[in-house]
C-alpha cells in the first residue's frame, strides 16, 4: 500500500535528510509531504534544495513554505537580505549559494516560488508550516504570514489537549475543521521532547533538527516514526542555529 509520509523542518541538514530517506525506504507510490524550513542552520542549504528537487522529479512530493524559506525566497528574488534572517541561519544559507551557478540558482528560485502555503489531502488532513488564525480555515486567513509564522494554533492545542471534549461548545472551531493537522515551526525539543508531539488532533513534526535534535518523518496513517542521527553529530564542526 502507498504511504503518506510527512517530514519536519530540515534547516540545511542534508546529511540527516539523506539518512532519513534511506531509513524510510521510499517506494514509487509513496507520497512525501515536507513541512518547510528547508534552509538556514547547517551548511548545506543550497545542496538540500537541489536534493529536494531531485526527489520531486522521482516521487510524489508536496513542498510547504516555511518562514525561513520565505526569507530565502525574498533574497533569491533580489531583495535585500533581512537582518533578522541573517542572524537566524541566513548567513550559512548565503554562504552555501556562493558556488552555485546562475542557472542552478534560477532553478532554486523557481522551486521557492512554487512552494505551497498549505496542503489539504483527500482525507481532510491539513499540512501547514505553522498555523492559521481564521476559525474558517486557511482559505479565509486574512494574514498570509500566519501560514509560516503562527504559533497560536499549536499553543491552543497544547492547552486544550484532554481538557475539553470535541462535543463541547468550548472546543476550538479551528481544530474541528480537519481530521488531523500537521505542523512544523516549533521544535518539540522546546518541551524536552525528542519525537513528534500530538496535542488534540495536531501533530508537531519539528524535532529540533536546526539545533541539537533529530530530523523526523512520520507515516500519517500508521504513525510510524523515523528519525535521523542528531544533526549536530553529523556536522561536528558547526553550530547550526545555536
Amino acid at each position: 500500500m502507498s504511504r503518506s509520509i510527512v517530514i519536519g523542518d530540515i534547516h540545511g541538514a542534508l546529511k540527516a535528510l539523506i539518512e532519513l530517506i534511506q531509513k524510510i525506504d521510499i517506494q514509487k507510490d509513496d507520497r512525501l509531504i515536507f513541512l518547510g524550513d528547508y534552509v538556514d542552520g547547517w551548511s548545506q542549504s543550497a545542496a538540500t534544495i537541489t536534493y529536494l528537487m531531485e526527489l520531486g522529479h522521482n516521487y510524489e512530493c508536496t513542498f510547504i513554505k516555511g518562514n525561513h524559506d520565505a526569507w530565502c525566497e525574498d533574497w533569491l528574488n533580489g531583495k535585500k537580505p533581512d537582518e533578522t534572517w541573517l542572524k537566524h541561519g541566513g548567513k550559512a544559507t548565503v554562504e552555501s549559494y556562493k558556488n552555485l551557478t546562475e542557472k542552478a540558482t534560477q532553478t532554486h528560485r523557481e522551486f521557492f516560488n512554487r512552494l505551497k502555503n498549505y496542503y489539504i489531502d483527500e482525507k481532510n488532513r491539513l499540512f501547514i508550516h505553522a498555523g492559521f488564525s481564521s476559525m474558517h480555515g486557511p482559505e479565509k486567513e486574512m494574514y498570509a504570514s500566519n501560514f509560516s509564522w503562527d504559533r497560536t494554533l499549536w499553543e491552543m492545542a497544547l492547552v486544550m489537549d484532554k481538557k475539553i471534549k470535541k462535543e463541547s461548545k468550548l472546543y476550538p472551531k479551528r481544530l474541528l475543521l480537519y481530521d488531523e493537522i500537521c505542523i512544523g515551526h516549533t521544535p518539540t525539543t522546546n518541551y524536552d521532547v525528542t519525537v513528534p508531539m500530538q496535542a488534540c488532533n495536531v501533530w508537531d513534526i519539528d524535532t529540533g533538527a536546526a539545533f541539537y535534535g533529530k530530523l523526523s518523518a512520520m507515516d500519517i496513517d500508521t504513525k510510524k516514526i523515523w528519525q535521523s542521527t542528531p544533526c549536530f553529530k553529523l556536522y561536528p564542526n558547526e553550530k547550526g542555529r545555536n
